[in-house]
C-alpha cells in the first residue's frame, strides 16, 4: 500500500521508538480487513519495535489500537487512516512509542489533571481537511492521560453509525456518547471545552505582559506576513490568533501561490507558523479579540480586550482578523445546518455520495465545489443569483463539460426545506419572478466572505460590507492603527494579496513609530 519513498521515511521515523508498540487489530473477512492488515504488516516490516497482533476484541471491525506493549490499550483507528489521516497515524505511532508531543509544559500540564473518563469517538472522512488538527489533538490527550481514550473513526466505513447518528458532516466528536464538537477545533479549544477554568487562567497569565510595538490581530497570511515584517525591523512584536492560518486552514488545493505550483491549506498554515516562529514574535494563541481601545495621543498606547479578561497594550495595532463564510440567510439554513446545510465541500462531500446536492453561488469556490462534488454524488445543481459566473474560464469550461451538473443563472435561493431531520430541497426565484422547486438532499454554500469586524464598528471606519476602510499605507481612521487582508477595503481577496498586505501594514507601522514621539514611558496606563 505505501509506496517506497513513504515507507522509507516513515522507517527513519520508527527508528526513534523508545518503547516497543503492538497494533493489535480486530479484524473480519472484508476486503477493507485486508486493506487494513496489509496496512499495518507493511508498517511493522519497517521496525523491530513494531509488532502486529490480530486478537483485537472491539465490535468495529475493521479497527486496530496502537498500544504499549504490555500496557493499556492506547490510541484507536477504525479507520484505514491514509489521506490526510496519515499523519494523524504516524504521530499515534511515534507518540505512543515514547515520542513527546509538540505541546507547551502548561498544556502537558493541562491535559494531565484532567479528571476524566473521556471517551471520544471522532467521526471523519478521509479527505477531510479539517479532521486531523481535532484527531491528532485528542490522539495527544490519550497518550497523555489514562482516563482519555479515542476512537477515530472513517464514516465510510461505518455507514450504519452516521446513519444511526445522522452525522452529514465532519469532524463530528462525541464524548461518553453525546454530542461534543463540531467542526475544526485545535487543542487550546478543546482543552478550554474540558478545563472551565483555562480561559481564568490564560487571562491572568497575560495581565502583566510588556506592551508591545506591535501588536498584531489575526494569524492568518497578512497576520504572519505583518508579524515577520515587524520582527525584522526590530520591534517587540505580539501575535494574537485564535488559531494560526485562518480562513487558509479551511482552504483545500491552492495552485495560484505564486513559486509554489501546488499546495493545500494546512500545509501553508503550517508553514506561515514555523516561518513567524523563526523570528522574536511573541504568539498568544487561542485568544479571541473583542474590543479596541485607542490611544489617547499619538504614539500612546491602545488596548485590546481579549474575551478571556485580558488586555493587551501596543504603540501601534495591525488589524489582519479575516473574514468567515458567508450564510444564505434563508430559511431553514440554520435549522439544517450539518442535517443536509454544509460549507465544505471537501470534508463533507463523501456523506453524499450517490446523492443530489445544490451549491449556492457562482464564484471560484462555487464552481470548484461543483466540480469535486460531480465526481461524487449523483447530480449537482448550482444556483448563481446573477445572471452569469463569475469563476474563472478555465473553472467554467470544466463545469460545463460535467453531464451530472445542471447550471441554474437568475436563481436566489429563497428556503431550504427539510423533513425534521434531513434536508429534502430548495426553493430559488428564477428570472421569472416565479419560485421553483428542486429535490434533494445537500445544499453547499459557496456565497464568499465576510470580514470578522463587529467588535470594530464603534471604533473605526468601515464601509457599508464591514470592511475596515484603509489607505495606501494600510492605515486606518484611528492614527496607529493599521489593518491588513481580507477584513479591508484591499480589493481582491486571495492569498497572495493579503501576504503583501500585511507586509505594507507592518513597514507603515515602523514609520509611524519612527515619526512619532516616544512615549516617556512604556507603564501600561492606569
Amino acid at each position: 500500500m505505501l509506496q517506497d519513498p513513504i515507507k522509507a521515511q516513515l522507517k527513519g521515523y520508527l527508528a526513534g521508538l523508545a518503547h516497543p508498540i503492538v497494533l493489535e487489530a480486530s479484524l473480519d473477512d472484508s476486503a477493507q480487513s485486508r486493506e487494513m492488515h496489509e496496512l499495518l504488516h507493511e508498517v511493522a516490516a519497517l521496525s523491530d519495535k513494531v509488532q502486529v497482533s490480530e486478537a483485537g476484541q472491539s465490535t468495529r471491525r475493521p479497527s486496530f489500537v496502537i498500544k504499549r506493549e504490555g500496557g493499556r490499550a492506547g490510541v484507536t483507528f477504525a479507520a484505514i487512516p491514509m489521506g490526510h489521516e496519515f499523519t494523524s497515524f504516524v504521530l499515534a505511532l511515534l507518540q505512543v512509542g515514547g515520542h513527546p508531543p509538540r505541546l507547551s509544559d502548561d498544556e502537558i500540564a493541562q491535559i494531565k489533571a484532567l479528571p476524566g473518563p473521556y471517551h471520544f469517538e471522532t467521526y471523519v472522512s478521509l479527505s477531510c481537511q479539517n479532521c486531523p488538527d481535532v484527531v491528532q489533538a485528542l490522539n495527544a490527550m490519550s497518550v497523555l492521560n489514562p482516563n482519555i481514550s479515542n476512537v477515530t473513526i472513517d464514516g465510510a466505513l461505518f455507514q450504519d453509525e452516521v446513519t444511526a447518528k445522522n452525522i452529514m458532516s465532519v469532524p463530528q466528536v462525541y464524548l461518553n456518547g453525546a454530542p461534543f464538537e463540531t467542526g475544526r477545533a485545535d487543542m487550546e479549544q478543546l482543552l478550554a471545552k474540558l478545563d472551565a477554568d483555562a480561559p481564568r487562567r490564560a487571562a491572568e497569565k497575560l495581565k502583566d505582559i510588556a506592551p508591545f510595538d506591535v501588536l498584531i490581530i489575526g494569524g492568518g497570511p497578512a497576520g504572519a506576513s505583518a508579524a515577520i515584517y515587524a520582527a525584522r525591523k526590530g520591534l517587540r512584536t505580539g501575535i494574537v490568533a485564535e488559531r494560526f492560518g485562518g480562513q487558509v486552514m479551511d482552504t483545500a488545493g491552492i495552485e495560484n501561490f505564486i513559486s509554489v505550483p501546488e499546495t493545500d491549506g494546512p500545509k501553508l498554515a503550517a508553514a506561515l507558523e514555523a516561518h513567524v516562529r523563526a523570528y522574536d514574535v511573541e504568539i498568544i494563541s487561542g485568544q479571541r479579540a473583542k474590543e479596541l481601545f485607542p490611544a489617547a495621543l499619538p504614539g500612546g498606547l491602545h488596548g485590546v480586550a481579549l474575551e478571556s479578561g485580558a488586555i493587551l497594550h501596543a504603540r501601534t495595532v495591525i488589524l489582519a482578523t479575516g473574514a468567515h463564510w458567508r450564510h444564505l440567510g434563508v430559511p431553514g439554513e440554520e435549522e439544517y445546518r450539518n442535517k443536509g446545510v454544509a460549507y465544505c465541500p471537501h470534508c463533507d462531500g463523501p456523506f453524499y455520495k450517490g446523492k443530489r446536492v445544490a451549491v449556492a453561488g457562482g464564484g471560484n469556490s462555487g464552481v470548484e465545489a461543483a466540480i469535486d462534488l460531480a465526481g461524487i454524488v449523483a447530480h449537482v445543481t448550482l444556483l448563481q443569483r446573477g445572471s452569469y459566473l463569475k469563476a474563472d474560464k478555465v473553472l467554467q469550461d470544466k463545469l460545463h463539460s460535467l453531464p451530472n451538473v445542471t447550471v441554474l443563472t437568475e436563481a436566489l435561493t429563497t428556503r431550504i426545506e427539510g423533513n425534521g431531520r434531513n434536508v429534502t430541497g430548495l426553493t430559488y426565484r428564477g428570472g421569472d419572478g416565479a419560485d421553483h422547486h428542486v429535490d434533494l438532499e445537500g445544499v453547499f454554500v459557496q456565497i464568499g466572505l465576510l470580514p470578522n469586524t463587529d467588535w470594530l464598528k464603534t471604533t473605526l471606519r468601515l464601509n457599508d460590507f464591514g470592511e475596515i476602510v484603509v489607505n495606501d499605507h494600510r492605515a486606518t481612521s484611528v492614527p496607529g492603527v493599521f489593518a491588513a487582508g481580507d477584513a479591508t477595503t484591499t480589493p481582491y481577496k486571495q492569498i497572495v494579496i493579503a501576504i503583501g498586505d500585511g507586509a505594507t501594514a507592518a513597514l507603515s507601522a515602523f514609520d509611524y513609530l519612527i515619526r512619532v514621539p516616544a512615549p516617556a514611558s512604556r507603564s501600561v496606563p492606569a
